[in-house]
């Protein structure tokens, strides 16, 4: 396993990835907007975790939200190379997997090419497996396709030493408040909670649990929970198909939010 050392005076960190690690659906708190450019997540929440035992951490956030493999191969990754950051996490293939018809075998193919370039640079390279989908009605029929991904993605790790966060087995992922109302990216207590996880895997000391119970619930009735599920179908799933059958990406036309290795104040 190739080792992360949290003893040093500067560290370099470049986060690469789609929405999932641009932050969605975690708006700063002071932004007053979750406008493009003031979503935190937890790959903001872990840098700055960071900043509590690092003198000087300098962060990149590469993610854009809607990018394929592909995209993120071709684009992030040299840039994330030429970077040369002491620590790089990836999480990419999630939005290629929840495609019709696309192979997690030809998916993790490209995934571990990422690998491989990220980990020669002699970077410690951070990979998230993906989120059981089980609990979730609609999502609930990739479970399958996303659990043979996670096997190479495993074996990726595997192969070139690097630590996993296994989002898998999280089962406070399991519970709807730990993600937004589209039912795909992380809440804010989601990515709260996922920057805590993180933190642990690689020896960060943190005060809080990510594990730490939910508070208990009152039953939703049933009308009210159909009543939501008829707005995520209109509001999320039907603009979503949309996307698919015209071409289009909800990242078309933007860039990463922090290109550049910034020190974090």
């Amino acid at each position: 396993m190739s080792g992360f050392d949290i003893r040093q005076d500067t560290l370099s960190y470049v986060a690469v990835g789609d929405s999932f690690t641009e932050g969605l659906d975690d708006p700063y708190p002071d932004s007053g907007t979750t406008a493009r450019g003031h979503y935190r997540g937890w790959a903001d929440r872990l840098a700055h975790h960071l900043t509590d035992h690092v003198s000087e951490v300098r962060y990149a956030n590469l993610a854009v939200r809607g990018k394929l493999i592909r995209q993120i191969v071709a684009d992030q990754v040299p840039q994330a190379v030429e970077l040369r950051p002491d620590l790089v996490s990836i999480c990419a293939g999630g939005n290629d997997i929840i495609r019709p018809g696309t192979d997690p075998d030809t998916v993790a193919r490209l995934f571990a090419d990422a690998v491989r370039r990220l980990r020669a640079t002699g970077a410690t390279v951070l990979i998230y497996t993906g989120v059981d989908t089980g609990f979730q009605p609609v999502m609930r029929r990739l479970r399958g396709k996303i659990a043979t991904y996670n096997m190479h993605v495993r074996g990726i790790a595997d192969t070139y030493e690097c630590p996993v966060v296994d989002l898998w087995n999280m089962d406070v992922l399991r519970d709807h408040r730990a993600w937004s109302w589209d039912r795909l990216h992380l809440s804010a207590e989601g990515h709260r909670r996922l920057a805590l996880r993180t933190c642990e895997v690689l020896g960060v000391p943190v005060q809080d649990d990510w594990n730490a119970p939910w508070p208990e619930e009152e039953p939703k009735p049933w009308r009210s929970a159909r009543q939501e599920d008829l707005y995520w179908a209109r509001e999320f799933l039907v603009p979503w198909i949309g996307r698919r059958l015209t071409g289009r990406s909800s990242g078309d036309g933007l860039g990463p939010k922090r290109p550049e290795l910034e020190r974090l104040r």
